[in-house]
């Protein structure tokens, strides 16, 4: 198994471990046999589907072989489909990034268009999103052009995202990074445009003359 299979596996492994000690900590109690054997089936569970996720990664970038993809080390892959070589600044927590991206399945099928999911602005590690995209974000730079593979453990996992998404589905991802700014900066702006928004204009209120009543003499 590859070094990207062995993280891979680490983080699945790293959360049951995680779940059990906080289910744990209290009771303290010994670990029955019965809790290891299934923690073994689970380790056993999880080496099986990281190696099938990783067959399918390998045989599509295999099938493209014009396109350079480069292995990052938390356990994905990337290529550039614009790469911007003149800046070298990229986003870092504190700063916001606005940002367009697709999602397809390893097919090539169109999961959520680019359309469906803007606009998207991200606070740079301060919400909760996509733990690839959290991760690869901060390697683009302003109007780059990039495609990940992600492994399911780098997008949404066991559970999908309970809409379109499956169990245990890895994705591409295509982001273009179009700006990102610091989170002051950013603030100054809104207030800025909030302020030179002209309020509703109020509804013109006419005035009713009544007629005033004639006397019959």
């Amino acid at each position: 198994m590859s070094k990207f299979s062995t993280l891979i596996v680490f983080g699945f492994f790293l959360s049951l471990l995680v779940s059990g000690c906080k289910q744990h900590q209290d009771a303290r109690k010994p670990i029955s046999q019965t809790s290891g054997s299934f923690m073994k089936k689970s380790i056993a569970r999880n080496k099986k589907l990281v190696a099938n996720e990783e067959t399918q990664i390998e045989a599509l970038i295999k099938s493209n072989p014009n396109v350079k993809y480069i292995a990052s080390q938390k356990g994905y892959w990337y290529t550039y489909v614009t790469k911007n070589e003149i800046d070298s600044l990229t986003p870092k927590k504190g700063d916001v990034a606005f940002f367009d991206y697709e999602i397809k399945d390893l097919k090539g099928a169109v999961i959520y268009s680019e359309l469906e999911l803007r606009p998207q602005i991200y606070y740079v590690d301060k919400q909760n999103i996509m733990m690839g995209l959290r991760d690869g974000i901060k390697l683009m730079r302003k109007n780059e052009k990039v495609s990940f593979l992600f492994p399911s453990n780098m997008g949404y996992g066991y559970h999908g995202d309970d809409k379109k998404i499956g169990t245990n589905q890895p994705l591409i991802c295509t982001v273009t990074l179009l700006d990102f700014k610091s989170e002051a900066v950013y603030k100054k702006e809104s207030e800025a445009q909030l302020k030179a928004t002209p309020a509703p204009a109020k509804p013109e209120t006419k005035t009713v003359i009544k007629p005033k009543d004639t006397i019959t003499q």
